[in-house]
């Protein structure tokens, strides 16, 4: 469903241009968020007639979802606003957990059955109860029929059956889940165990039903920018081809000073002082044999799978600062009073910024996704917009940290370049699947030696929860934008020292 425009995802988009609106026009903030359901949800519209009071169920905890605010409880009362003020302020940090199952939104989907379809011939070869292991498959009526208290999902009656008449049926959340972190809550419907989670926002990106929604700050992001504090944004390399074809970087810039940003840097500059930090790290720990191999840091899904699932690879973590906080850093020391917004691709690097060291450096995150929203509700349209505003901060190394891959990649040209007698051996892995495939063979002493990348989502950032593109029209995207830095590597000097 990657950058296709679904129903569920208009409404995420309705959600957050609605939640902008409160922020810049409402009065009566509190009156104003009640009428929204019924704003958005109008009862002359067809398409809701059947379940129109669940949808403005499930649209109030969007709501409040995107206001910053938890979920309301199933089994008390509570209102729509109730902890309202507590969100009506210009800082305010995220709070776990970050994704949430709304549910009256979920469908309760079956979790992994096979099931026969009424393409099944009644062949007499009957290959699909042969195979069966459990003797879970009975002929009835002519036709395959499975017994689903025998039957232990291996597939095999798929596999060999000449008309696909086989589904296999899995719960699209956890399908796509790389942890386990999708339960049961008892009622058949999806529970998200946070011991487990990495929030990464696959489940969300995953879910047709729309019934995962992650926690915003466009709301507060909004008050801060109306405090008139100085606010910068950063914007991770991922952001070209987000928001129109025709949007160049220079004009991204001028449409984000024109909505209030002081400043706008890249965070490109961050993964440039990355990748000659841990280029640095890889010649000194790696090739010396202090450290058997290196994992990079910039992921911070990728870091959290390591060190809750795999702990003995924590060592081996770069402690190279991420890129997000390598460019805030730089940024307080040019504007030590200024707030510090990341808008970027990426639903854990909300996490990322509530950690208690990284907290004074980046203020907000915010997906691209969302400032659609704020884009939308100040009627900014980036393909009208006039005038260009520089934005020419970074080298092709740090902005190919947009794609799977491209850390990597950085890090050896980096290590060819500055370190030539330097022999590097460089892996990557993107999902969470395979990043736990890639742990495992470097726990088990197989990638000794290697630099490795891990990407949580399959493509890397680009196909980060927040983004607004398919994938392979973002790659090219920033392939091109890659290609067009004045210069491919960082100088020498470029290295996080001073911010660490």
């Amino acid at each position: 469903m990657r950058g296709i425009d679904t129903q569920v995802r208009k409404m995420r988009r309705r959600i957050f241009k609605e939640v902008a609106n409160l922020a810049y026009y409402s009065d009566n903030l509190k009156d104003d968020m009640e009428a929204l359901p019924y704003k958005i949800i109008d009862y002359d519209d067809h398409e809701f007639h059947e379940n129109i009071y669940r949808e403005r169920a499930i649209v109030r905890e969007r709501l409040r979802l995107a206001m910053g605010l938890s979920l309301r409880p199933e089994d008390k009362p509570s209102h729509l606003t109730q902890g309202l003020e507590e969100s009506n302020i210009a800082e305010k940090y995220y709070e776990p957990p970050l994704m949430q199952v709304i549910p009256s939104a979920c469908n309760s989907c079956p979790i992994n059955t096979y099931s026969i379809t009424e393409r099944c011939m009644g062949c007499v070869a009957h290959t699909c109860r042969e195979v069966c292991p459990r003797g879970a498959i009975t002929m009835k009526n002519g036709k395959s029929h499975i017994d689903q208290e025998k039957c232990i999902k291996c597939g095999k009656c798929k596999s060999v059956c000449p008309y696909d008449a086989i589904a296999h049926q899995e719960r699209p959340c956890a399908k796509a889940c790389g942890v386990g972190a999708i339960e049961n809550d008892g009622l058949g419907r999806a529970k998200i165990n946070t011991d487990n989670c990495v929030s990464c926002g696959q489940c969300m990106v995953s879910c047709p039903f729309g019934a995962i929604a992650d926690k915003s700050q466009i709301f507060q992001l909004i008050r801060a920018l109306q405090s008139g504090k100085e606010i910068i944004a950063q914007v991770a390399p991922a952001f070209v081809g987000q928001f129109g074809y025709s949007v160049t970087p220079d004009k991204f810039k001028k449409a984000l000073l024109d909505l209030g940003f002081s400043d706008v840097y890249e965070t490109a500059v961050g993964a440039d002082m990355g990748a000659m930090t841990e280029a640095k790290h890889y010649v000194e720990e790696v090739t010396t044999g202090k450290l058997p191999f290196l994992l990079t840091s910039c992921c911070p899904s990728w870091s959290v799978l390591a060190k809750k699932f795999f702990p003995e690879t924590i060592g081996s973590i770069s402690n190279a600062l991420t890129p997000m906080v390598a460019t805030a850093r730089k940024i307080k020391e040019e504007h030590p009073d200024a707030g510090i917004v990341f808008i970027g691709p990426c639903a854990s690097k909300k996490l990322e910024a509530s950690r208690r060291t990284v907290r004074s450096d980046v203020d907000f995150v915010i997906t691209f996704e969302e400032l659609s929203g704020m884009f939308e509700a100040k009627g900014i349209d980036l393909s009208k917009i006039e005038g260009e505003e520089t934005l020419n901060d970074a080298t092709g190394a740090g902005r190919g940290y947009g794609v799977a891959g491209g850390v990597a990649g950085a890090i050896e040209a980096v290590i060819k370049e500055y370190y030539p007698d330097t022999e590097v051996h460089i892996e990557h892995a993107e999902s969470l699947d395979e990043c736990k495939k890639m742990l495992m063979l470097a726990k088990a002493g197989k990638k000794n030696g290697c630099l490795i990348e891990g990407m949580a989502c399959p493509g890397g950032c680009i196909a980060g929860a927040g983004t607004n593109i398919t994938i392979p029209v973002a790659q090219k995207s920033v392939a091109d934008f890659k290609a067009s830095a004045s210069k491919p590597l960082p100088d020498a000097d470029v290295t996080q020292e001073a911010f660490e």
